[in-house]
């Protein structure tokens, strides 16, 4: 171990120099020194400059190349003076000086220039060589650094800050708050207000299910909260009522994610308040009608769905409700462009509508025929509408439209054969089932013959000869006019 450890050379120089190296002339020796720095300096041995060599022309502009007869110690910063005296003082031939930065003046008027140096002093000719390396690359990542850390100071200043005002919120809240894991359904924390309403201790409250603050008859749409909330940005007003005082309350949550985890902000208010028996009349209203089987569903003022019932959802083939909030309403109610236009023209004109008929189409591609009442519910900002949707199917007596009884197919046309030509009966029945079809769609439209046109595929002018034919409406000059042109 001690002979394989002799082997190596001393730290900084070679084993045997004088024998290996004695040959090397000055002039290849200056070459391997200005080859090995950045910058190479030759000093008489009170330490002015004799001789100078940059390995970039870059460096040389940025110091100022003219050195050459200048004192060494001129040539950097007054702080870093004395480490200039240091390094002549240290100079020996036998070991170089351990490395210092020194800063030079930029004479490019920037900033100064940072240079590690070492020196050794050559005996024989009374010179001190010093080497240099250019340290501007590390001050400048130096420089990044300090400023990064300086930024996330900042950062977490302002986090800090931000942290103790919304702790002081969420603490001095009346309103009660909790905080739920999305994924276990447990409660992380409740401010005192929310622990009030609970009844139970805020210290044992977090960690606990969350479905165990309601009573038994809650904890299915406290699941359907939960799961409704974690696909819909936000969920609101859930009826729920609590397991310790037996109070109703609504519910409201918004997801949000913390620590690569899906959390719950659950925001809860009390039904009962002044008026309690009217807020309890209102709450079973309000109940009945998302528990009746007939659609029900709230519009806005640009046709957007606000509400629905599950007979709504059910009819949609929608699986939650907050997938059917914030949704155009003809996306399943209507026949495309014609049906939902002339519905809301009617309700803005008349307050209310009945026995609209029209179809529902489901988002698995099925079609269903309904009858639709609806009814504008005016506001101080802008209107909504609250529609109840109801399936046709067939019903005794389905078969009469508009008070006139429809031909019962197979016995009408069995006494007709052997009495009528095959051709007129054809004929006759194609007319009457022509007719149908236009009072239908005239009685559909309120009498708007472009809707009906349009639902029929008809230009204007063959629906108003179709109309002539059968004498249906009371048409004008105009009407004729416009048809023969």
């Amino acid at each position: 171990m001690s002979d394989r450890s002799s082997a190596f050379p001393p730290k900084g120089r070679f084993s045997d120099a004088r024998q290996h190296l004695g040959g090397v002339d000055a002039v290849t020796a200056g070459a391997l020194i200005a080859a090995s720095a950045d910058v190479s300096i030759v000093m008489d041995k009170d330490g002015a400059v004799l001789d100078i060599a940059f390995a970039e022309p870059g460096l040389a502009k940025e110091v100022g190349g003219a050195w050459v007869g200048r004192r060494w110690i001129d040539l950097v910063t007054s702080e870093t003076r004395p480490k200039i005296d240091d390094l002549l003082s240290e100079a020996n031939p036998s070991q170089p000086t351990r490395w210092r930065q020194v800063n030079h003046p930029s004479a490019l008027g920037g900033a100064d220039v940072p240079v590690r140096y070492c020196a050794i002093r050559v005996e024989t000719e009374q010179r001190v060589v010093a080497v240099g390396r250019d340290m501007r690359a590390l001050a400048a990542l130096q420089q990044r650094l300090a400023d990064a850390q300086q930024d996330m100071e900042r950062e977490y200043a302002r986090i800090r800050d931000a942290e103790k005002r919304y702790r002081l919120l969420f603490q001095l809240s009346a309103e009660p708050v909790a905080i739920i894991d999305a994924n276990t359904q447990r409660i992380v924390e409740v401010n005192p207000a929310a622990a009030t309403l609970f009844g139970v201790d805020p210290r044992r409250i977090p960690g606990s299910p969350f479905v165990d603050l309601f009573d038994a008859r809650s904890k299915q749409a406290i699941q359907s909260f939960v799961a409704a909330a974690r696909l819909a940005p936000r969920v609101d007003n859930v009826m729920v009522e609590t397991a310790q005082q037996n109070v109703r309350v609504l519910i409201s949550g918004s997801l949000f994610r913390q620590d690569s985890a899906a959390h719950l902000l659950v925001l809860f208010s009390r039904v009962e308040g002044a008026g309690g028996a009217r807020s309890e009349q209102e709450t079973n209203l309000l109940q009945m009608v998302v528990a009746m089987p007939e659609a029900f569903v709230v519009v806005s003022g640009d046709l957007r769905v606000v509400s629905a019932n599950a007979a709504f959802l059910d009819l949609a083939q929608v699986g939650v409700e907050a997938q059917a909030r914030g949704e155009k309403i003809e996306r399943w109610l209507g026949r495309p462009s014609i049906d939902v236009g002339i519905l809301f023209a009617n309700l803005r004109a008349h307050g209310a509508v009945r026995h609209f008929s029209t179809i529902m189409r489901g988002e698995l591609g099925s079609t269903e025929d309904v009858e639709v009442a609806g009814v504008l519910l005016p506001g101080a900002g802008e209107p909504s509408y609250g529609l109840t949707v109801r399936a046709v199917g067939w019903r005794p007596g389905s078969e009469r439209l508009g008070g006139r009884e429809l031909p019962r197919t197979v016995e009408h046309f069995i006494d007709l054969v052997g009495r009528v030509p095959l051709k007129n009966l054809v004929r006759e029945t194609t007319d009457l089932i022509e007719r149908l079809c236009i009072e239908a769609a005239l009685e559909l439209t309120n009498d708007n013959r472009a809707a009906a046109a349009e639902m029929l595929g008809l230009s204007r002018q063959g629906f108003y000869a179709k109309l002539r034919r059968y004498g249906l409406g009371d048409l004008g000059d105009d009407d004729h006019s416009d048809d023969e042109a």
